[in-house]
C-alpha cells in the first residue's frame, strides 16, 4: 500500500475520494466553502504524511481520519451554523428588514456534484440525498462534534462501530454510547420532513415546472397556490423568515417585487430541487446574480422556500456565469 502513495500517483489516489470527503465535511460543518477548505487541508496533511502511512488501515479510512480531525479543529472555536427558523419567531412580510448576519451563522447550500458521489445502489443514493438536506444538516449542527462524526459515519456512511472506534481512537462501547446520545438529540430536534429530488417523479416534475413558470412570469398568485399552508420562506444572510402563503405573497408583491423579470434556471443542491436566479439591473438592460433557491417539497407541494442571497460566492461554486446568457463554466 505504501508504494501506491509514492510518486506521481499520489494526487490521483487522493482525488478518488474528494467528492465523498467533501460530502462528509459538509455534513460536519454545514458550509460548502468550509467543506472545500477542509478537504484541501486534508489532502495537504495526507500528502505531507504519506511516507508515514503504513497500510494498517485502508487509504479511505486514513483520509477520513485526517478529515475528521480537520473538522474538529474547525469546529473548536466557532458558533454552530443554523437556519433562520432555528433562531427565533417568524417575521411579518412588511416588518423592517434586519441587517444581514455574517455568513458564518448560516447553514449554506451544497452542490450535489461536489458532495454526492455517483453510486449505483438506489438505496445508497436515497440515503446520501437525505443526509444533505438543509433541515437534516441544520439538525446535525446541534450535536457535539464527536457525536456528529459518529452519527454520520455510522448511519449515513454505514461504517461499523469497530471501524468508527478505530478512526476516533476510542472503544466500540464509547462509539455506541455516542450514537445513542446523538440519536436522542436528533429525535428531540427532528428535521422538517421533505422529499429529495427524483427527476423521474412526474409529480415533482410538474410542480417544479409550475414553480419555474410562475416565478419567471412573476405570477405570485399562481406561485402561492403551490405552497402548503405551513410553508416557510427564508433569505440568508437575513435573519427574517416568513410562515404561510399569505406572508410569502405579501413579501413577493411588496419588498421582493424587484425580482420581477428575473431569469431562473434549474441547478442541483442538497439533493433537492433548486434554481439559480439572475435579477434585472435597475435600468432593465441586463442581469446580475441574485440567489440560489432551494425548495423543500412534500406530497406535491412546496413546504420550504430557501433563497440564499450570497450569489457572489455561490454562483462560482455552482459553475454559474455572471450573466445568464454566458456559457456555464
Amino acid at each position: 500500500m505504501t508504494e501506491t502513495l509514492a510518486g506521481t500517483d499520489l494526487t490521483l489516489e487522493f482525488e478518488n475520494y474528494r467528492v465523498e470527503l467533501t460530502g462528509y465535511c459538509y455534513r460536519m460543518l454545514g458550509s460548502s466553502f468550509e467543506a472545500e477548505d477542509a478537504v484541501q487541508e486534508t489532502m495537504l496533511r495526507a500528502w505531507k504524511a504519506a511516507d508515514s502511512f503504513e497500510g494498517r488501515s485502508s487509504l479511505r479510512s486514513w483520509l477520513y481520519r485526517i478529515a475528521t480531525n480537520v473538522c474538529f479543529d474547525s469546529l473548536t472555536a466557532r458558533q454552530k451554523r443554523a437556519r433562520p427558523m432555528d433562531l427565533g419567531p417568524c417575521s411579518g412580510a412588511l416588518d423592517t428588514l434586519a441587517a444581514p448576519t455574517a455568513e458564518s451563522a448560516w447553514v449554506e447550500p451544497s452542490v450535489d456534484m461536489r458532495t454526492l458521489p455517483g453510486v449505483a445502489d438506489p438505496a445508497e443514493v436515497a440515503i446520501a440525498k437525505e443526509s444533505v438536506r438543509l433541515a437534516f444538516v441544520a439538525t446535525l449542527q446541534n450535536l457535539p462534534p464527536r457525536q456528529r462524526a459518529v452519527l454520520i459515519l455510522r448511519e449515513v456512511l454505514r461504517w461499523t462501530a469497530a471501524e468508527v472506534a478505530e478512526l476516533l481512537g476510542t472503544s466500540v462501547a464509547s462509539v455506541n454510547s455516542a450514537l445513542q446520545r446523538a440519536r436522542a438529540t436528533m429525535d428531540t430536534v427532528a428535521p422538517t420532513e421533505a422529499e429529495t429530488y427524483e427527476p423521474t417523479d412526474p409529480t415533482q416534475r410538474e410542480l417544479l415546472e409550475k414553480y419555474l413558470d410562475a416565478f419567471t412570469r412573476y405570477d405570485i398568485d399562481t406561485l402561492v397556490t403551490l405552497l402548503r399552508e405551513d410553508a416557510t420562506m427564508c433569505m440568508p444572510p437575513y435573519p427574517m423568515w416568513l410562515s404561510g402563503p399569505d406572508e410569502v405573497r405579501a413579501w413577493m408583491t411588496g419588498p421582493g417585487s424587484q425580482c420581477e423579470g428575473s431569469r431562473v434556471v434549474p441547478v442541483s443542491a442538497n439533493g433537492m430541487p433548486a434554481f439559480a436566479q439572475w435579477r434585472k439591473t435597475e435600468d432593465g438592460t441586463s442581469y446580475y446574480p441574485w440567489a440560489i433557491h432551494v425548495l423543500e417539497v412534500r406530497e406535491g407541494q412546496i413546504v420550504g422556500l430557501n433563497f440564499f442571497l450570497d450569489a457572489g460566492r455561490l454562483f462560482p461554486l455552482y459553475g454559474l456565469p455572471y450573466h445568464p446568457d454566458a456559457p456555464t463554466r
